[in-house]
């Protein structure tokens, strides 16, 4: 019986599993992973306009967002969009009770060393396959790297009730701008508690200022949210390399998935609804085509508009405030979403550009051509 062989037992892996648990096929399922980073301590936010597989997964929902941007706070609704929060611990069980009746689907806990056109290496040892989906290794010659996004997290308990229970705080642009385009993230767990993130688009290449980041957090949580103290109880951290040109994902066998397939959207980091929509996708081509491969495309023009974007604020930081304030400038967040879905006509996103320096964006297009 044929063989599918997962590499990687994170987001996209474990995502791709479970769509595959609920797709009309019984070829032999394997995740292979090394448990080194283990998705259990990983959280995710993300907004949406559909039900999806894995919602029971989600702990929390919310209807509105909070963004400050152009020295005004803003509170918009999400309109047909929700904005949701995933605990990997609550994914794993979620992808564990689709996955755990099916006896082709199993786990083998290993390094992947190679990936190969007829399976994968796993420490030292060859475990066929007929297709690979690799989270792990990616492709031989990625795409080259447009900056970087550099965030660094507390998941803070404050003294006083100093955090809105209801509401996410998308982007505040109140802070210094470390190194290149810079805002806080606040995603609240109750009044208490709440994950603080700083986050900066950078130069590719520029080193991560751990320091700058730390103190404009503490700034931030005294002079803005006004805790009144705190204790950071975890801290999280990592710079993502952004990569606006296409990913070459398919070689022969093997369709690299996750962030290594090119799915991290460059203009914003974000990548777990886009990894949900490309493993319903994957399932349905094996259920459809009998192979992996027929997957849909998004219109060209969204990668010119992410490249455009980070080559605009790599050079001139402060034009993300001023884009973020183009985007959301409506009545609720559902048009910025939407765009950031990839699911605009072009009439509709010569409306959001509108309100953008003409000259410049369009300058940076001609040298992207």
């Amino acid at each position: 019986m044929t063989r599918i062989v997962i590499a990687g037992g994170g987001l996209s892996g474990v995502s791709l599993a479970a769509h595959l648990a609920v797709a009309d096929h019984r070829h032999p399922v394997v995740v292979v992973d090394d448990g080194t980073r283990p998705i259990a301590s990983r959280t995710w936010a993300s907004w949406t306009n559909r039900p999806g597989l894995l919602d029971a997964a989600a702990s929390r929902w919310f209807d509105r967002v909070r963004v400050h941007v152009n020295g005004e706070t803003k509170v918009l609704r999400l309109g047909g969009y929700r904005y949701r929060v995933v605990h990997g611990a609550d994914l794993a069980d979620v992808v564990e009770r689709l996955t755990r009746p099916l006896r082709h689907f199993t786990s083998l806990r290993g390094h992947v060393d190679r990936v190969q056109q007829d399976g994968v290496v796993v420490d030292g040892q060859h475990l066929r396959a007929k297709w690979v989906f690799d989270s792990v290794i990616g492709p031989e010659t990625p795409p080259p790297v447009d900056a970087s996004l550099a965030f660094r997290g507390w998941y803070v308990r404050s003294e006083r009730a100093a955090f809105d229970a209801e509401t996410p705080t998308l982007f505040d642009f109140r802070t210094a701008q470390v190194g290149g385009a810079s805002f806080v993230y606040v995603l609240p767990f109750d009044a208490h508690h709440a994950l603080v993130e700083h986050t900066s688009f950078v130069a590719a290449g520029t080193p991560e200022d751990a320091a700058a980041q730390e103190e404009a957090l503490s700034e931030y949580l005294t002079e803005i949210v006004r805790t009144g103290g705190h204790e950071v109880e975890r801290v999280e951290h990592s710079v993502l390399p952004l990569r606006a040109r296409p990913t070459t994902r398919v070689n022969g066998s093997v369709l690299s998935i996750g962030a290594e397939g090119g799915l991290l959207k460059a203009s914003t980091g974000f990548a777990y609804q886009r990894i949900q929509r490309d493993s319903a996708a994957i399932a349905e081509s094996l259920r459809r085509s009998g192979h992996p491969f027929d997957l849909p495309e998004a219109p060209a023009r969204f990668r010119m508009f992410d490249g455009v974007l980070l080559d605009v604020i790599t050079r001139r930081p402060a034009q993300l405030e001023r884009a973020f304030g183009a985007l959301f400038r409506y009545r609720t967040a559902e048009p910025a979403l939407r765009f950031l879905d990839e699911a605009t006509s072009m009439p509709q996103e010569w409306r959001l550009f509108a309100a953008m320096p003409a000259a410049t964006y369009l300058a940076a297009a001609r040298q992207r051509r």
